[in-house]
């Protein structure tokens, strides 16, 4: 009910400081209440090939982005962003209805958790995974709000619809393909390789300045590690705290990325208005980095 709000109030509203109230309190309120309590159930319905699993459950996402992005943008240039609001909120409260249906409590559910802070205490390993995913998701969000000013500003020939449809594709082959193999190479170990795969991307982003194809490939490889990142995370937080209260931890994990999604788009525009585009570029490399970093110096026993 909170996004679908959020989403009917946004399309009304007069100012974006408004926007910002009505998309970021409904819409921010609707995801942390469906998306946590659904990947926390899925995970504790799953013993054996959890990861592909949960892979195949978070394929939504890059879904929705591949094929919601051109009909919004072509709704948004035959009838405006409130109908494009408007067809968000129908689409949503259709999809959560049926998700609300289907959603059954996995067994031992009925267990009462131990509280987060007993469970992260003393454990070290929560705050790597919890200040990697903070700055990965500041490099994250970079192309994801400032693809099309990008596009636009340098003429490059092409879509910026097209390069975030790309992402979109490709987290789904992440998703899938990083659950797939995870079980074959360790959890802990893809999970770096992801982080590093998506920092290192924007290399390519720099390198490929107005060249279309290369900027596909920075989408690509993004996406893909983009995929991994969000699929695995759920098994991480598995493998090393169990399933057992899976939702409270995973739901403060992803306030990190909720931080990164609050201070980094800022961040970057003041960057790209004071130095350019590439000084952005080379911040995101760099958040990236660290982010990747830091899971190294995660070394849980059973990995």
């Amino acid at each position: 009910a909170a996004m679908v709000i959020g989403l009917l109030l946004t399309a009304e509203v007069s100012s974006i400081r408004l926007g910002y109230l009505t998309y970021g309190l409904g819409v921010g309120l609707g995801v942390a209440c469906c998306y946590v309590p659904m990947v926390a159930a899925v995970g504790g319905w799953f013993v054996e090939r959890r990861t592909l699993a949960l892979g195949l459950a978070v394929s939504g996402i890059g879904t929705g982005t591949l094929v919601l992005v051109p009909i919004i943008e072509r709704v948004i240039e035959a009838n405006g962003w409130r109908d494009a609001y408007r067809l968000f909120a129908v689409i949503a409260g259709v999809l959560l209805a049926i998700a609300a249906i289907g959603a059954h409590r996995p067994p031992g559910s009925s267990v009462t958790p131990r509280p987060i802070r007993d469970v992260i205490r003393g454990r070290v390993d929560f705050w790597y995974l919890y200040f990697s995913a903070l700055f990965i998701s500041i490099a994250l969000f970079t192309p994801f709000v400032f693809m099309a000013d990008y596009v636009d500003t340098t003429n490059a020939d092409g879509s910026a619809a097209v390069l975030l449809g790309v992402i979109g594709m490709a987290s789904i082959v992440g998703r899938l393909g990083f659950g797939a193999f995870a079980a074959k190479i360790g959890i802990i170990g893809l999970y770096r390789l992801s982080f590093l795969g998506l920092a290192l991307s924007f290399l390519i982003w720099i390198v490929a300045d107005t060249n279309y194809p290369l900027l596909v490939t920075f989408a690509a490889v993004l996406g893909v590690c983009y995929g991994g990142f969000i699929a695995l995370s759920p098994a991480v937080v598995a493998q090393l705290y169990g399933t057992v209260g899976m939702g409270g931890v995973l739901g403060a994990l992803y306030t990190a990325a909720g931080f990164g999604g609050l201070v980094g788009p800022p961040v970057m525009g003041r960057i790209i208005d004071a130095s350019g585009h590439t000084a952005a570029q080379l911040t995101a490399l760099g958040a990236g980095l660290i982010g990747a970093v830091l899971l190294f110096r995660l070394h849980p026993q059973n990995d």
